[in-house]
């Protein structure tokens, strides 16, 4: 095995919030047309806090709760995808390359795929222009099943594959 094999490493990411009502919905930077936001300290942006989770587990910088606590009144209502610009810059300072980002956003509503290309380019964006086609995002059901199901909020999964140097 070549040692360049040795410097790609994978990352998941998780996130879930509950929605709110008299709050704006956010997914990816975007905001979505919807009856209810997010609860959150934050813009509760589930993806982006996937995301950024995703490639701080993948170059073992953490998590967004160390970097970003709620605990800490300079991130209430913070665009998060401000947050994964500042994870960016890490991923920078480590000399890092983002292979791919795949995220699924899993619920009932709202339909996701209305918005794919919005959300794929303010991902990029927040990434100094990180190449599309390196960006993938879905939206997914659950058939009614689980607190997704039910209507009760929004849970995101996400991988990306990262390489050092």
């Amino acid at each position: 095995m070549g040692t360049d094999i040795l410097n790609i490493r994978v990352g998941h990411g998780y996130d879930v919030h509950p929605f709110a009502p008299e709050r704006k919905l956010v997914l990816g930077g975007v905001d979505i047309n919807y009856r209810f936001g997010l609860s959150g300290h934050s813009d509760a942006d589930v993806l982006t806090h996937s995301v950024i989770d995703s490639l701080l587990s993948a170059s073992n910088s953490g998590n967004i709760g160390l970097l970003f606590p709620d605990s800490n009144s300079m991130y209430k209502d913070i665009r998060s995808i401000e947050l994964l610009q500042e994870v960016n810059n890490i991923l920078i300072k480590k000399n890092i390359l983002i292979i791919n980002i795949d995220s699924t956003i899993i619920c009932e509503e709202p339909r996701i795929s209305p918005y794919v290309n919005d959300i794929k380019h303010s991902i990029s964006s927040a990434l100094n222009g990180l190449d599309l086609s390196r960006i993938n995002i879905k939206g997914k059901t659950t058939e009614k099943l689980g607190f997704t199901g039910r209507g009760e909020g929004i849970e995101v999964h996400t991988v990306s594959l990262i390489k050092f140097g």
